[in-house]
C-alpha cells in the first residue's frame, strides 16, 4: 500500500484538494498521515481514520509519496529529508531545483491548483524532474483530476504563468465583479440586489463558456455584431482598453511567481 502524507493537509488548500480526493475514493484515509501542529483535525471529520501527527519528521518516515501544502514563506522550518520519495508541492515562487536540494529526493512534481479545488472546479497544470516514475506523474495527474482539470507542462517557465493566470482562482474575476457591484451600487441598485445579480451573471457566465464550442472571443465578436446595449457596452470597455490592465496584472503576477 502507498501511504501519503501530507504537510499542511488541514490547511484550506490541503484540505480542498483531499476532500475531494478522498470522497471520489482516490485515496484511502487508513492510506493518509495528515500534520497538523496545532492539532486541530476540523474538516476530516468523515474520514475518523486518517492518521494525523503533529511532527513533520515522523509523517516524513511512515509516507511514501510526501504534498508539500505550505506557504513558501515557510518553507525554511521544513527540514526533511525525503529522499526515495515522492514530493509533491503546491507551492508556488519555490523551483524545482529548489526542492530537489532541500529534501533530497530525485521525484518531485510541482502543481499550481487553485481556490476552487474543493467544487472540483480547478485548473492544474503540473510539470515533473526527470527522476519522476510513470506510475508517480500517474498518481499525480489522477490525485489532482479529483479537484478538476488537469494538464502537463514542460518547462517550469510555464508553470510561473500559470500561477498568475489560473493560480489566482477566483481573484482576478472577483475584482472584475466588484466594480460591477460597485457600479451597479452608484446607479441606485440595493447592495444586496447588486450582489446577488452580479453573482449570477458570474455563474451562469461560467457555466455558458463552459459548455459553448464558440470561444471567448467568438462570443464578443456575436454580442458586438449584434449591436445594442452590450455591442454598446463592450466597444466603450474595448476602446478604454480593457486588455491593457488585465495583461499588465498577469504580467506582474507571473513575475512575482518566477522571481520570489
Amino acid at each position: 500500500m502507498t501511504t501519503l502524507g501530507v504537510i499542511g493537509g488541514t490547511g484550506w488548500l490541503g484540505g480542498a484538494l483531499l476532500r475531494p480526493a478522498l470522497a471520489k475514493g482516490f485515496v484511502a484515509a487508513t492510506d493518509l498521515i495528515l500534520s497538523s501542529r496545532s492539532g486541530k483535525t476540523a474538516g476530516f471529520e468523515a474520514w475518523p481514520d486518517i492518521r494525523f501527527v503533529t511532527d513533520n519528521k515522523s509523517l516524513a518516515a511512515q509516507a511514501d509519496i510526501v504534498i508539500l501544502s505550505v506557504r513558501p514563506e515557510d518553507i525554511d522550518a521544513l527540514e526533511l529529508d525525503l529522499s526515495g520519495k515522492l514530493v509533491i508541492s503546491v507551492m508556488a515562487r519555490v523551483p524545482a531545483e529548489v526542492l530537489l536540494a532541500r529534501f533530497k529526493s530525485e521525484r518531485v512534481i510541482r502543481a499550481m491548483p487553485n481556490a476552487c479545488a474543493e467544487q472540483g472546479l480547478s485548473f492544474t497544470p503540473w510539470l515533473s524532474t526527470p527522476g519522476v516514475t510513470a506510475a508517480d506523474a500517474a498518481f499525480a495527474d489522477g490525485f489532482f483530476a479529483c479537484s478538476g482539470k488537469t494538464t502537463k507542462l514542460s518547462a517550469e517557465s510555464e508553470l510561473d504563468y500559470f500561477t498568475a493566470l489560473t493560480g489566482s482562482g477566483p481573484a482576478f474575476i472577483a475584482a472584475f465583479a466588484d466594480v460591477m457591484i460597485r457600479d451597479a451600487i452608484e446607479n441606485g441598485v440595493a447592495p444586496d440586489v447588486a450582489d446577488t445579480a452580479v453573482r449570477q451573471l458570474f455563474l451562469g457566465s461560467g457555466a455558458w463558456m463552459a459548455d459553448a464550442s464558440e470561444t471567448p472571443a467568438d462570443t464578443v465578436r456575436v454580442f458586438t455584431e449584434y449591436g445594442g446595449t452590450t455591442a454598446a457596452g463592450l466597444t466603450a470597455m474595448l476602446s478604454a482598453d480593457i486588455a491593457g490592465p488585465i495583461s499588465k496584472g498577469l504580467a506582474a503576477a507571473r513575475d512575482k511567481a518566477a522571481k520570489g
